[in-house]
């Protein structure tokens, strides 16, 4: 492990209680508002949250995944929102810095990344590219020592707060698909760059998504992520197995609270003279929820720990995904149905995370795109044989 067992530990009960405290009695607050509060962010800043990823000769925590995965969990027992605001720093916003990033491209932005001054976004959905992320249109022309994009984002997370965007543009327009994009790390605010009003969206309100818009946004040629053209996408997909698998544990935690919260309900709600707790019904839902998180939360680590032992995981990465964001959804169903019309109603708390769930199964590749990528990769590990 990154941080030795104590210290590990220390971290991880430290969070826990943070969710418990802090967030979970914020939760009604931050969908009413559609804000997470500022002094919350800064508690966040001051765990560590942020750098949870970054190495720490950059000022973060430098965990492996197998900490990464345990910590999610915990942050997963409360509102989606809250996770959002760290995520992307966590994730794409660093790792493609960390991996493909040149020295000065590091030291320029890591610190500020793994301390939360900067929050970090990561822009390659367009209005007509999501899962064909390679059909993007964006454009990066070269003019001079500087480069001038032009092109329209669409549901950038952490857009309306975001200092730093990871932005995919086209550099090669004789190039089709992904050979031809280009990362590009771009400061903001500057000019040419503008961002949309919030999006309203189903769910996870407080995590804000907006529109970013690049007119003649001019960038110098040293914001290229690598220093290479013709990278973007190879550097994403550097960085999709540890991003598969950080989600895959935040939904394992979203199950347990769900089903923690169902359970105590069904204890305490009686119908017909005794506790709904009592029918085999009402606990065959909680049966199938407590195994289902359970497979869960066990195939994360399982591939976590393989990912920290230097095996190549993407398959098992897709897999986690996959199973473990259907899985939220079908356990959030069962929880509003065992709450009956209390669970329809806002006050439980349940309704909200049924909406907000429902985004795990879209977002960050969708359940359809898993499906291909792990059978792909099953096709192709039988034709080596």
């Amino acid at each position: 492990m990154a941080l030795d067992q104590e210290t590990f530990e220390q971290l991880r009960d430290t969070v826990a209680r943070f969710v418990r405290e802090r967030l979970v009695p914020l939760e009604d607050r931050v969908d009413e508002d559609d804000a997470v509060p500022a002094d919350v962010v800064q508690e966040m800043r001051d765990m560590g949250l942020f750098g949870i990823s970054v190495p720490q000769e950059y000022g973060g925590l430098g965990l492996n995944m197998e900490e990464e995965a345990l910590l999610l969990i915990e942050l997963g027992q409360t509102s989606p929102a809250f996770r959002s605001v760290f995520g992307t720093n966590v994730g794409i916003g660093s790792q493609g810095i960390v991996i493909d990033g040149t020295t000065e491209q590091k030291q320029s932005y890591l610190p500020g990344l793994a301390s939360g001054e900067i929050i970090g976004s990561f822009a390659l959905t367009e209005p007509d590219a999501g899962s064909d992320a390679g059909s993007l249109r964006t454009s990066a022309r070269r003019d001079g020592d500087d480069f001038v994009l032009n092109g329209t984002k669409r549901f950038i997370t952490n857009a309306p707060e975001a200092g730093l965007f990871t932005v995919m543009a086209r550099t090669d327009p004789e190039k089709k698909g992904a050979a031809g994009v280009s990362a590009f790390l771009v400061e903001a605010p500057r000019p040419g760059l503008s961002i949309g009003p919030w999006d309203r969206k189903m769910g996870q309100r407080g995590a804000h998504t907006a529109d970013v818009v690049f007119e003649d946004c001019r960038v110098p040629a040293s914001a290229v992520l690598g220093g290479v053209e013709g990278q973007g996408f190879k550097t994403a997909m550097k960085v999709l197995d540890r991003g598969r698998l950080h989600l895959s544990a935040f939904c394992a935690g979203l199950a347990e609270r769900l089903i923690r919260d169902s359970l105590r309900y069904a204890i305490e709600r009686r119908q017909f003279g005794k506790p709904i707790a009592d029918f085999q019904l009402v606990q065959a839902m909680l049966a199938d929820s407590r195994a289902e998180a359970y497979a869960a939360r066990s195939m994360v680590l399982d591939a976590a720990r393989r990912r920290d032992h230097g095996e190549d995981i993407a398959t098992e990465a897709a897999c986690c995904k996959l199973f473990t964001s259907e899985m939220v959804g079908r356990v959030a169903d069962r929880a509003v149905q065992i709450h009956g019309g209390n669970g329809y109603m806002t006050e439980y708390g349940i309704e909200r995370f049924f909406r907000d769930v429902r985004l795990m199964r879209i977002y960050e590749g969708t359940s359809q795109i898993q499906q291909i990528v792990i059978a792909r990769n099953m096709i192709r590990e039988a034709e080596a044989l």
